[in-house]
């Protein structure tokens, strides 16, 4: 790619940390590297959240998925945006009334058990690497294709980023450039595709016909840049300069089988208009479903019960994920959380039109990159194909700049609720410690991604996403509107939901089911793990009444009241400050702080 793309990330590189610099002015005070002094706006802390909230796998992840499995995979982002509108009617206002800086000081502070304060610490920590790894993988995909560097170059240049910059400014100094980073990414993303749609015109295309492979719908040539195995799925007719299964040509004609084929690096590959595309198997879609299916593909079998994984992940995931919960802590008060969380769906569902046109656009008219090495590279590629030359390359520098963006921002998101945990719930430390912990947790993360390259990103957030709805969406539900859990109840729900999860997108990484139902179960967990997470809870609570808190009255009506209401209600009956369950929970003060 040009310079206008290493210019373009370089210029969203150095804003970022122009801003991240920023904070070691305005942020002093835990409250203010934590919940940025929970003086955010609903517009401003909207932004910012959905500027964190779309990651690699929304910039990049979405369309890639599409285009490699079909429409199925749209669920993805419907489930991304659904996920809110059940935050807005569950947890939003209570949780913000309540008042605290972390996940686990809630558990503490409702259930009132110190020993569930570790159990939740650890999952934030899970949750948030999961979440933290397709972030690193995007940067290493993208400085890939811009300065054609090795994968861990993205991946460790961000981790460096994104640590310094949290160990700097914490949550309030990086509110704003997130907020930022959102209209970047919607920009980014917005105008290239509306652009492509208008260069691309209106027209029927064979590409779009059920149950039919893609075909090219011109004349083109395919290079590879690195070795790369595909399958035709009937037999063509290409000219081949290379080396083309383990033989040599120099621009000739050749009879290419409905088989599998090998091609070299550097290999280029001429195909006339209508010849079948190359599929590389990196990139192969199901065989048993056809691309405009409603319903996910993966592993070609139960594509209903696929399906159902993803949207019980998605819509259940976003209650349970830490970096998202804790922006609702910096609002000032329940009524300013629901005005964002309503703020938050409008900007995501704009957001969201755009990697579905891309991934459209794609199948009809540049399906050359079905030989892509992965389908995550798709969105950076397509300016280029529709439009050569200079609009190409433009075009293609605000993708690499939003994309950039977009892992800058969910990174430093992460990065806040993982130091913020470690610095406050295991090492009991102040901004100090929290800069230490930011730096630690970053550097964990980078290793991590370095081990890691071969998944979706779509599908690894996904999975972070079913982790947290099997673990901390239960607790959170059921913490805010029924009376009768117990800190017993909560964590046997948590271990064994989160746990099963976690075991089971193990074995999927591991290869241990690669189809039928055992890749479908273990590959989209949530259609068991959640049910199990919320029936361990409520059958164990039942069992373990006698430990139910003895404030849980005064609790329930502080989360539920409306901020003048509980005001009133509290100091009528306790004209003492509001004790305090854990000495290292901060107390919500009856003014909603």
């Amino acid at each position: 790619m040009t310079d206008a793309a290493v210019g373009a990330i370089a210029f969203v590189t150095l804003l970022t940390i122009m801003v991240g610099a920023r904070g070691i002015r305005v942020a002093r005070t835990p409250d203010d590297f934590m919940v940025a002094a929970r003086q955010v706006p609903p517009a401003l802390n909207a932004a910012a959240i959905s500027g964190e909230y779309l990651s690699a796998a929304s910039f990049l992840g979405v369309a890639g998925l599409v285009v490699a499995q079909g429409l199925g995979a749209l669920w993805y982002s419907v489930g991304y945006t659904a996920g809110y509108l059940v935050l807005l009617l569950l947890v939003a206002a209570p949780l913000r009334r309540f008042g605290a800086y972390t996940i686990p000081d809630f558990a503490v502070g409702r259930l009132g058990a110190r020993g569930l304060r570790q159990t939740a610490t650890a999952l934030v920590l899970v949750i948030g690497w999961f979440y933290l790894l397709p972030q690193m993988e995007g940067a290493g995909i993208t400085l890939q294709w811009v300065l054609g560097a090795p994968y861990w170059v993205g991946a460790a240049t961000l981790g460096v980023v994104v640590s310094c910059n949290i160990a700097m400014g914490g949550m309030k100094g990086i509110t704003f450039v997130q907020c930022f980073q959102y209209w970047l990414k919607l920009c980014a993303i917005g105008i290239p595709a509306l652009v492509l749609l208008i260069a691309a015109g209106h027209h029927s295309s064979p590409n779009l016909t059920p149950d039919r492979a893609p075909v090219f719908t011109r004349a083109t040539v395919v290079s590879m840049t690195e070795a790369t195995s595909f399958t035709l799925t009937r037999p063509a007719q290409a000219t081949v300069t290379g080396l083309l299964d383990q033989r040599t040509y120099r621009d000739q004609a050749v009879d290419l089988c409905a088989c599998r084929h090998a091609g070299g690096a550097g290999t280029r590959i001429g195909f006339a208009a209508g010849a079948p595309v190359p599929v590389s198997l990196a990139m192969e879609p199901s065989s048993s479903e056809s691309w405009d299916s409603p319903f996910l593909s993966t592993s070609g079998a139960h594509p209903l019960a696929a399906t159902y994984g993803v949207i019980i992940a998605t819509f259940f995931g976003a209650i349970g994920l830490p970096h998202i919960l804790v922006r609702f802590y910096t609002n000032p008060d329940g009524e300013a959380a629901r005005r964002t969380t309503l703020i938050v769906v409008l900007l995501l569902s704009s957001f969201y039109v755009f990697p579905t046109i891309l991934a459209v656009l794609t199948r009809l008219h540049a399906p050359q990159l079905y030989l892509s090495s992965d389908s995550d590279s798709v969105v950076l590629a397509l300016p280029g194909q529709l439009l050569p030359g200079l609009p190409g390359e433009l075009l293609a520098a605000l993708v690499a700049a939003g994309a950039f963006a977009a892992f800058l921002s969910t990174s430093s998101g992460l990065l806040v609720s993982v130091a913020g945990a470690l610095s406050h719930d295991f090492m009991k430390g102040g901004v100090t410690t929290f800069r230490w912990c930011a730096i630690s947790a970053g550097a964990v993360a980078t290793v991590a991604a370095l081990l890691i390259d071969r998944f979706s990103l779509a599908l690894l957030v996904g999975w972070a996403f079913a982790i947290a709805a099997s673990s901390f969406c239960p607790l959170m539900v059921l913490g805010i509107w029924w009376r009768r859990l117990t800190r017993i109840g909560a964590t046997a729900g948590i271990v064994i939901g989160g746990g099963s999860c976690l075991a089971a997108i193990v074995l999927t990484m591991l290869g241990a089911a690669a189809s039928g139902w055992g890749a479908v179960l273990l590959g989209q967990p949530a259609t068991w793990t959640v049910p199990l997470a919320f029936g361990v809870m409520i059958v164990v609570s039942l069992l373990t009444q006698r430990t139910v808190p003895a404030n849980v009255g005064q609790v329930m009506l502080r989360m539920h009241l409306p901020e003048a209401l509980s005001r009133q209600a509290y100091r009528a009956v306790n004209p003492a400050p509001w004790p305090p369950t854990d000495r290292r929970t901060p107390a919500p003060d009856p003014d909603g702080g």
